[in-house]
């Protein structure tokens, strides 16, 4: 057997290994955007499924959940995601049905920028508030002093950092502060954008990173990951078992699980400041975007074939990138849920 053919047998291995979908040749270009929370692991996926089907390939860009819920609405792109689920309002100004898929959990955490200050600071839930309506405006003052006893914080001013861009990482902190400030609620409330009473803006997850690290006495809001790779210090938060508990996967996990067995059938849910005592209180799922019917039935059968993937062998890529992976009661529930995409 000569070499030429080998190669041409093992050509057709591979694409026998295929779906039938990906076998005519045909390059399929799906285009997506929205959440700075998840681009990590988006990332990652997109890489890992395109390895698999060389003849997909996803192109997202990272520009906010609002802008990828804005760019979904206007039909400029084959699906969205975010980190708050749509409104009612949104959802009712789509054309098609939008589906709401969780992908993952992450967290927000509250990151910050003090010089000589190496302990891990402990934050309450009215010391954040506190903070973001402009309230609390020293390092010193005792609703952070309080805390942080032993920890030798300076009356120097508080340089708040927040996203300039629509935002679910927005949408998951003011959701937060919403549910324990009756005054952030009245005054500023939920939302990927809100009328911030202090602070400088950043734009994604990156820009707000980027600030706090260049900024001395700055705290600003970023997703876990963002914080890890970045080598950012970001605190302990107060939940309400009144534990404090630093971001990690295992807390995560434990937020998720206080809905895990009530999650609505659309899974627009919100799990922040959940009861148990060691669930940490600033936790989200996020979510794609995808449209109920898709006119291109290569695209629809690339997608579905996606999620399915996602849902599966793709939850392994999800911890080493500080994602918690989903529940399996919900990953049940989604993988029926696919069908509905027609």
């Amino acid at each position: 057997m000569t070499i030429r053919r080998m190669a041409g047998y093992a050509v057709l291995a591979l694409l026998s290994a295929l779906p039938a979908w990906a076998q005519s040749g045909r390059t399929t270009l799906l285009n997506a955007a929205g959440a700075t929370f998840p681009y990590p692991i988006y990332s990652k996926w997109f890489d890992e499924y395109h390895k698999l089907h060389p003849t997909v390939q996803i192109n997202y860009q990272s520009i906010g959940s609002g802008g990828g819920i804005r760019q979904l609405l206007d039909r400029t792109v084959d699906f969205g995601a975010s980190d708050g689920p749509m409104t009612d309002e949104q959802l009712a100004q789509s054309k098609v049905k939008i589906l709401h898929f969780p992908t993952v959990l992450g967290a927000d955490v509250p990151s910050y920028n003090l010089p000589g200050v190496t302990a891990e600071l402990k934050f309450t839930p009215q010391a954040l508030a506190g903070i973001f309506l402009g309230k609390i405006t020293k390092w010193n003052d005792p609703a952070i002093a309080g805390a942080n006893p032993g920890v030798r914080l300076l009356a120097e001013d508080i340089v708040v950092i927040h996203r300039s861009d629509g935002s679910g990482t927005t949408y998951i902190w003011t959701d937060y502060l919403s549910k324990v400030s009756d005054e952030w609620r009245t005054r500023v409330g939920r939302g990927t954008s809100v009328n911030w009473p202090v602070g400088l803006g950043g734009k994604g997850n990156e820009g707000v990173a980027g600030l706090v690290k260049q900024t001395p006495y700055a705290l600003g809001y970023v997703e876990l990951i963002y914080a890890v790779q970045n080598k950012m210090a970001y605190g302990a938060v107060r939940n309400s078992a009144g534990m404090f508990v630093k971001a990690t996967l295992e807390g995560v996990s434990a937020a998720a699980a206080s809905v895990a067995a009530s999650m609505p059938e659309d899974f627009r849910v919100s799990i922040t400041n959940p009861a148990g005592a060691n669930a940490y209180p600033i936790a989200s799922f996020t979510w794609l975007l995808i449209p109920a019917r898709i006119e291109d039935p290569v695209k629809r059968t690339a997608i579905k074939d996606f999620l399915t993937w996602m849902l599966t062998a793709g939850q392994q890529y999800c911890e080493p990138l500080a994602y918690a992976k989903l529940p399996k009661e919900i990953v049940a529930r989604e993988t029926k849920a696919i069908a509905l995409i027609q």
